[in-house]
């Protein structure tokens, strides 16, 4: 059975969608079958895997509404071992449309459990908000992932998501995690960085997970989105590609302890 994990943090410009991309890639690298699961309208995971996300008759919005099966909505094998399911600025709309649907928080789960056995990891991309989306990308995720950024206001924002993921579990999914915290962006020249990693930490629950693999602020990984490529395809070699890989192994070493 797949395990499935929620990239989420409700402020923007973090590293959620390149930790989505990139990780997913990664776990695909380390021989996992994968599925990256887009739920953000801004669709920059989907357009991150080469993906034209404009010229799509399926997404992740057509899946909500009913309007097509899982199978349809799938673009397999994107890259070798990891398949995508898309979003674009259609998604925007399904908050109003969802308005007033019974059991609205389970959507997105009853769908990904016609599929999820046929995977080793599911990753889904959430959007940088606590909206109706995140509520069923939590319900249907095992656990919950948040990059932080190495920067002044990395702490603001998490004690709401962490409420949120705890909300999740006491209501809707009680088999959901906090899987961990990952930090993006660090560059190691700077006292900054630093300071917010040891601050993060201190002002953390004991409970939560802290991952050993810091993300670089590295020019690869920000030039890979624009070649619609991960960075492991990108530039292997590079170092945003390496952590990316010891983040994967992070993962996989966590999900053995669970399971």
């Amino acid at each position: 059975m797949g395990r499935i994990v929620a990239v989420a943090n409700q402020k923007g410009g973090v590293g959620k969608t390149t930790t989505s991309i990139n990780l997913s890639a990664s776990l695909a690298a380390k021989g996992k079958k994968v599925l990256m699961i887009d739920s953000d309208p801004q669709g920059n995971a989907t357009s991150g895997y080469g993906i034209d996300k404009n010229d799509l008759d399926n997404t992740i919005y057509e899946l909500i509404l009913g309007e097509c099966s899982i199978q349809d909505c799938i673009i397999k094998e994107v890259v070798p071992g990891v398949s995508v399911l898309p979003a674009n600025v259609n998604l925007a709309a399904a908050e109003i449309e969802l308005i007033g649907v019974e059991k609205k928080e389970y959507i997105l789960k009853n769908e990904i459990d016609w599929v999820k056995d046929s995977y080793d990891f599911i990753i889904i991309d959430c959007p940088p908000s606590l909206s109706m989306l995140t509520v069923n990308a939590m319900t249907t995720a095992d656990a919950v992932l948040v990059p932080i950024q190495c920067e002044y206001y990395a702490l603001e924002g998490l004690s709401q998501l962490i409420h949120t993921v705890n909300l999740v579990k006491q209501r809707l999914n009680p088999g959901l995690d906090m899987d961990g915290i990952v930090f993006t962006m660090f560059d190691s020249r700077t006292n900054l960085s630093n300071q917010v990693v040891e601050n993060v930490k201190s002002n953390l629950e004991k409970s939560i997970n802290v991952y050993h693999t810091i993300i670089p602020r590295n020019i690869r990984l920000a030039e890979a989105p624009s070649h619609g490529e991960p960075i492991q395809i990108y530039d292997p070699r590079s170092v945003g590609a390496e952590s990316y890989m010891m983040l994967a192994d992070e993962v996989i070493a966590g999900a053995g302890k669970e399971i």
